[in-house]
């Protein structure tokens, strides 16, 4: 395994292998906003989504700690923030500026869309220039964050991607870069082999599973030959490798505090998933797929692993990684880690993921209960 790769060094220390300048909504009200100046200053990326209104407790510091944390995450080298009220833009601003990145926020109330735009559009324009000038330096392989969540499983997928996943994790760990997984609900029935794996009674203590809400195994994954959650379990963990200690557990876009491998307690769909580990702050992202699934983030790079030769077949445009070998005995275990792990550092170093070039960009934010 190689032992640098090119990144760029953000403010506060940390290494991101994407050079974005995005335009953050506050709230559902502001996305029209955000995708003019996206519109007007090319090369900028705004982030829709629908929520940020009437929400409040935990649900609402988690989309606070969302927000910021997309902001923050090494990928951005800027960030334009617009919201409809001064004082949420504010909040979601401070907790952006604290990590030392050029943020801006604009508030629509008594300036409406047009004066909002242009003052917006004139920051952007200003980061995405001062931006095209950063270059990228050498850095050491552990100082990559890598995140894992998988997606359309089925058979070939705890047999073939999953492990792939586990023993490019395996390498990685020992070379102490700083991971993450999670899906809480498909843990189910499997999760005293993950208890078994945590480093010490604290962890283990802090890892919890959660009911299935009529939701687990899908019916893709049914389709795919999975009967039951305690199957599909037992595949979702092949995904931490053999020789992993689980080192804590985090709670959703929430950023670990020091490197090894992290469980965060996490929704099991795909966009929700991959959008809370960008919030954490990961920068590379494995999603071993079955059947076949077409996730991408924003500005999380999206890695697909597969091991189905039909998939690998009809849906080719979509797979970075073909493992589909393993199940034919033509490659080992060993050999599909390292071609993971090579396209890893391929993408760190610039490379576009399948998702990234077809313009998937799969931002959904995780709420815990309804609004007011």
């Amino acid at each position: 395994m190689q032992n640098t790769f090119w990144g760029y060094r953000r403010e506060n220390g940390r290494v991101g292998v994407r050079n974005h300048v995005i335009i953050l909504p506050v709230d559902d009200l502001s996305n029209a906003v955000c995708e003019a100046v996206a519109h007007n200053v090319k090369g900028t990326m705004a982030i829709p989504h629908p929520y940020g209104r009437l929400q409040f407790g935990a649900d609402l510091e988690l989309h606070f700690r969302t927000l910021i944390g997309t902001g923050a995450n090494p990928n951005v080298a800027a960030v334009v923030v617009v919201g409809i009220e001064e004082g949420w833009t504010k909040r979601v601003v401070e907790g952006i500026a604290a990590t030392g990145k050029p943020v801006a926020g604009f508030g629509i109330e008594l300036h409406g869309d047009h004066d909002t735009i242009m003052r917006a559009s004139k920051a952007a324009r200003d980061y995405l220039q001062s931006a095209s000038e950063l270059q990228r330096v050498e850095c050491p392989v552990n100082e990559l964050w890598v995140s894992t969540k998988c997606g359309e499983s089925d058979t070939t997928s705890g047999c073939g991607a999953n492990p792939t996943v586990g023993d490019a994790f395996d390498k990685l760990y020992a070379a102490g870069c700083t991971l993450v997984f999670g899906e809480t609900t498909e843990l189910t029935g499997g999760e005293n082999i993950v208890a078994a794996r945590c480093r010490d009674d604290k962890v283990r203590d802090e890892f919890k599973t959660s009911d299935l809400s009529d939701s687990q195994p899908t019916k893709g994954n049914i389709a795919g030959g999975l009967t039951t959650i305690e199957e599909k379990a037992l595949g979702n963990i092949q995904k931490i490798g053999k020789k992993c200690v689980i080192d804590g557990v985090i709670d959703k876009a929430e950023a670990p505090s020091g490197p090894g491998l992290w469980f965060m307690d996490s929704s099991s769909a795909a966009a929700e998933m991959v959008t809370l580990c960008a919030a954490s702050g990961y920068v590379v992202h494995f999603f071993p797929t079955g059947q076949g699934n077409v996730i991408g983030n924003p500005i999380l790079p999206v890695i697909k692993i597969c091991a189905n030769p039909r998939t690998v077949r009809t849906m080719s445009e979509h797979i970075d990684v073909d493992t589909s070998g393993l199940l034919q005995r033509e490659i080992t275990m060993d050999q599909a880690g390292d071609k993971l792990l090579d396209m890893m550092f391929r993408t760190a170093n610039g490379r576009l993921t399948a998702a990234e070039a077809l313009g998937h960009r799969e931002f959904v934010l995780t709420r815990l209960y309804e609004s007011a």
